[in-house]
C-alpha cells in the first residue's frame, strides 16, 4: 500500500498536471484569436444554465428549449448536438447546464463572447474537472501498480489530445464532468467493496464513500444519461470483489443511487414533476444492432482512440498481447479497466448517431489504466530495462509531438 504522505511522487504528479493545465490554457488562448468563433452549443448550454440559476426555466425542459428567435442564442438542435423529445433534453439533466454556467454568475453584463476572458470562464469548469480526473487517474494507477504505473497513466493522460481538447476546446460538448464521475464511480465502488471484509457496520462505516459514490454517479448520469450504465457496472464489480457480502453490496449501492437521485432532484430545483418527466424522456440506452455489424463503426472507434492518444497505436496492441499471453498480467487490477473500456466502446459503436463524446473519452481513460498496469508488470521482468527504454522513448516522442501541434495551432 502506498504512503499517504506528500513526497516526491506527489510533487512529480502535480508538475505533470501543471503542464497539462498550461497546454489547456494555451488552447483556450488560441480560441480567442479573431479566426476563432464561439460555438453555438457552448453558448446555448451557458445561456440555459444562467437562466435557471437566475430563477428562470429549468434547463433542458420545454419551457427552456425554445426557438432561436425567442432566446437570441443559436439553437443547439440546429447543430445536431441536442436531441429533444416533447421539449425535454433526452441526453442530459439540468446539472449539465448548471455546471457550464457557474463561472458566469458573477460576470458583469458588459462581458460578451467576444472578450478573451469569456473563453476562460467558459472553459473553467472543464479545466477543473480535467485536472481532477488526471489526479484521480494517477491516484488509482499508483495504488494499483505502484509509482511506475501511476506515472505511465498520467503521462498518457497529460499529453493526450483528446483530454486537452475536451476541456478547453470550444467545439467540445462538455463531457469531462461526466467522464470524471464515471471514472470515480467505478473505482469508488471497488474501494467500498474491499472494505466489506472488515467486520463493521457497512452503511455507517462507509457513509463517506457512499456519498462520494453517489456524487460520482450523479455527475456521470447527470451529464450524459447513458453513462448511467456505469452504475450497473459498479454494482457488478462490487459483487465480484465481495461475493460473500452480497446483501451489504446491495445496501451500499442502493444508498449511493439514492444520493445520486437526490442530487439530480436538486438540479431540477426540487420540482418533482419535472424530475419525473426528465427521467421518463431520458434516453438511457442508445442501441442500434445494425451498427455492430458495420466495419465502419469499428474503424471509427479505433480512429477516435488513436487520435485521442497516438501512443496507444503502439502501446495498446503490446499491452493486449501481453495480457492474453501472459498469465501474470490477468488479474483484477488489469481485467477491470479493460472490461469497462470494452463496454464503453461497445456502447459507442452501438450508438453511431449519438453526438456525445462521453463513451469514447471514458473508455480512453480506462485504457490508460489498463496500459499502465500491463507495462508496470512488464517493467518488473528480466527485459524490464528494454521495456523502460522503449516506453520512455514513446512517451517523450508523444509529448514533443503534442506540444508541436499546440504551437502550430496558434499560427494564422
Amino acid at each position: 500500500m502506498q504512503s499517504a504522505s506528500i513526497g516526491g511522487p506527489q510533487f512529480a504528479a502535480a508538475a505533470l498536471l501543471a503542464v497539462y493545465l498550461l497546454q489547456c490554457l494555451w488552447l483556450v488562448r488560441v480560441q480567442t484569436l479573431p479566426a476563432s468563433g464561439t460555438d453555438s452549443d457552448e453558448a446555448l448550454r451557458i445561456y440555459l444554465g444562467l437562466q435557471q440559476w437566475k430563477g428562470g426555466a429549468i434547463a433542458g425542459t420545454p419551457e427552456s428549449l425554445r426557438s432561436e428567435a425567442a432566446t437570441g442564442v443559436p439553437s443547439g438542435a440546429r447543430s445536431g448536438h441536442l436531441r429533444v423529445r416533447d421539449g425535454y433534453d433526452q441526453d442530459r439533466s439540468p446539472l449539465y447546464y448548471l455546471i457550464a454556467a457557474v463561472p458566469f454568475l458573477v460576470r458583469p453584463a458588459s462581458w460578451t463572447a467576444g472578450l478573451p476572458l469569456w473563453h476562460v470562464l467558459a472553459a473553467a469548469p472543464y479545466l477543473f474537472f480535467g485536472v481532477m480526473l488526471g489526479g484521480s487517474l494517477w491516484y488509482v494507477a499508483r495504488r494499483l501498480y505502484g509509482n511506475a504505473g501511476g506515472y505511465i497513466a498520467l503521462l498518457l493522460y497529460c499529453f493526450s489530445p483528446a483530454m486537452i481538447v475536451s476541456v478547453s476546446g470550444a467545439q467540445s460538448l462538455g463531457e469531462m464532468c461526466g467522464v470524471w464521475g464515471g471514472f470515480g464511480a467505478v473505482w469508488t465502488a471497488i474501494a467500498v467493496a474491499h472494505t466489506l471484509y472488515a467486520p463493521r457496520e457497512v452503511v455507517f462505516w462507509n457513509w463517506r464513500r457512499i456519498l462520494l459514490l453517489g456524487l460520482s454517479l450523479a455527475l456521470a448520469a447527470g451529464n450524459q444519461f447513458s453513462l448511467g450504465v456505469l452504475a450497473v457496472s459498479a454494482m457488478l464489480l462490487m459483487l465480484w470483489v465481495a461475493p460473500v457480502r452480497k446483501r451489504a453490496v446491495f445496501v451500499i449501492w442502493g444508498a449511493a443511487c439514492g444520493v445520486a437521485l437526490a442530487i439530480l432532484f436538486a438540479s431540477y430545483f426540487f420540482y418533482p414533476t419535472l424530475l419525473w418527466q426528465g427521467m421518463a424522456h431520458a434516453r438511457w440506452l442508445n442501441f442500434e444492432p445494425r451498427a455492430l455489424v458495420a466495419w465502419v463503426a469499428y474503424r471509427h472507434n479505433l480512429q477516435v482512440i488513436f487520435r485521442g492518444s497516438p501512443p496507444l497505436m503502439l502501446a495498446l496492441p503490446v499491452a493486449l498481447v501481453a495480457f492474453v499471453s501472459w498469465k501474470r498480467a490477468r488479474y483484477f487490477g488489469n481485467v477491470a479497466p479493460l472490461a469497462i473500456a470494452a463496454l464503453l466502446l461497445f456502447l459507442a459503436m452501438a450508438a453511431p448517431s449519438f453526438p456525445g463524446e462521453g463513451f469514447q473519452l471514458a473508455a480512453l481513460v480506462f485504457l490508460f489504466v489498463f496500459v499502465a498496469g500491463v507495462f508496470a508488470d512488464l517493467l518488473e521482468t528480466r527485459p524490464g530495462l528494454l521495456v523502460m527504454a522503449a516506453l520512455c522513448g514513446l512517451l517523450i516522442a508523444s509529448a514533443v509531438w503534442n506540444l508541436m501541434e499546440l504551437a502550430r495551432a496558434a499560427r494564422p
